[in-house]
């Protein structure tokens, strides 16, 4: 019997999902959760055959619980399921380890495609992000995304500094002291080549950044 893991904040969202692989898989134990530390101690304590995960929830640093998923169980499967950006957070979590990157307004056969893939422990990437992959790798002279070079903590604050908060709502936010913010937001501007917010917030219009909803 496979198990599956739900990961996302929204219950109605874990419900359809739900809904849908019952109806695709046969004899499937789905168990569910609402954010990245319960998702996090339900792995520890048991193995998943598939964990599908939100990338936007709250109080949850998707990059951080991927990598600690990772660490301490390296051999579990994991599907990112977001909204946001393909071609700017995908290659993120694929690089990290992700198995596939699966897009919240996928088709209901997109999805079972990206569930069976995983199951059988295959990779799953949209045919757009394989389009993306591919002209990358063709492209000897397409221009680097700046935001490539920053870590995933880095990339992390990126959007928090982008939507307005402060070092101290960061340091809240993240639980890290605000000098540790301070020496991110410094590395941050030194690697993207702003000197300020403001020039951030246009970088990463030009760059597509989506920011979390």
């Amino acid at each position: 019997m496979a198990k599956l893991l739900l990961v996302d904040d929204h219950a109605i969202i874990r419900t359809g999902l739900k809904l849908l692989v019952q109806t695709s898989f046969a004899h499937c134990r789905i168990d569910e959760a609402n954010d990245g530390n319960a998702a996090f101690e339900m792995i520890k304590d048991s193995d998943y055959d598939l964990v599908v995960m939100d990338v936007n929830m709250p109080n949850t640093d998707s990059f951080g619980v991927l990598q600690t998923i990772l660490t301490v169980k390296p051999s579990t499967k994991i599907i990112m399921f977001s909204m946001n950006s393909e071609e700017i957070y995908a290659k993120r979590y694929l690089k990290m380890g992700a198995i596939g990157y699966l897009k919240k307004e996928a088709s209901n056969d997109e999805i079972i495609k990206a569930i069976t893939l995983g199951l059988n422990n295959k990779m799953y990437v949209s045919q757009e992000l394989k389009e993306i992959l591919l002209t990358d790798l063709k492209s000897s002279s397409h221009s680097e995304n700046p935001f490539d070079k920053l870590s995933p903590r880095e990339f992390e604050i990126v959007q928090h500094l982008v939507q307005g908060d402060s070092v101290s709502q960061l340091s809240e936010k993240l639980q890290l002291h605000t000098s540790t913010i301070g020496t991110h937001k410094s590395r941050i501007f030194e690697k993207l080549n702003c000197h300020n917010v403001i020039e951030l917030i246009n970088l990463a219009k030009i760059y597509k950044v989506v920011l979390p909803s």
